[in-house]
């Protein structure tokens, strides 16, 4: 018989990256020891740039000290991917699991977080697909809608996925937005045309569970 599996949600608001960074890194510790089960962490940044470990700066089309008057952050990581943004009204999710005890690897993970973000839009009456080869994240037409970068240690899971539900888009023009140069961003704000705050102004989790079985339908993927 399969053991039900328990996955502890937090919802945590806006939380600056280095401390969402710093929490990562001590779930990370505690799963690998199995000090606390799978957990999802569900919340927003302020205006943040993240590289990932390729370290491709060239992506990055203004100088530090213009970020810095944008009032955005620049931080370099250890996930996958390339550079991308993070900022209010932007979903982003960082599951803390044990692949291992799931049975999944690395690109099967990728893929189901990608059916994740498919999901949500569809909640939404909005079409999603993943990208071409080469292009993780999900795509409406030839518009990136989520985007996605994770590391795995010892089979565990950090860092994650970014829907865009109604971010401040302009911020993308200073990046080449996950390397790819010839793709434009969007939001479920411009796919739809509806203001959708209540869903974001609350913790960003509520664009996901504001329903129970909704909460069901896409975390069943894990």
């Amino acid at each position: 018989m399969k053991v039900p599996r328990s996955l502890q949600i937090w919802r945590l608001g806006i939380v600056n990256y280095s401390d969402a960074l710093k929490l990562q890194e001590k779930l990370v510790s505690d799963r690998k020891i199995h000090k606390i089960s799978d957990t999802l962490l569900s919340l927003q940044h302020p205006p943040t740039y993240t590289l990932g470990k390729r370290r491709t700066d060239h992506n990055l089309l203004i100088s530090e000290a213009e970020l810095k008057k944008l009032g955005a952050e620049l931080h370099y990581t250890q996930r996958g991917g390339d550079i991308t943004f993070h900022g209010p009204h932007q979903a982003i999710l960082y599951p803390i699991i044990s692949l291992r005890d799931i049975g999944l690897g690395a690109r099967n993970y990728v893929e189901k977080l990608e059916s994740t973000m498919i999901e949500i839009a569809s909640l939404y009456g909005v079409k999603a697909c993943p990208g071409q080869k080469g292009e993780t994240g999900i795509w409406v037409g030839d518009r990136k809608i989520g985007a996605i970068g994770v590391r795995i240690q010892y089979g565990i899971t950090s860092h994650g996925l970014a829907f865009n539900i109604d971010p401040d888009l302009n911020y993308f023009k200073h990046i080449v937005p996950c390397g790819i140069a010839d793709k434009d961003v969007t939001s479920l704000r411009r796919e739809t045309g509806n203001g959708i705050y209540e869903a974001v102004e609350k913790p960003a989790p509520h664009v996901t569970y504001s329903k129970e079985h909704q909460c069901h339908q896409v975390f069943h993927l894990f």
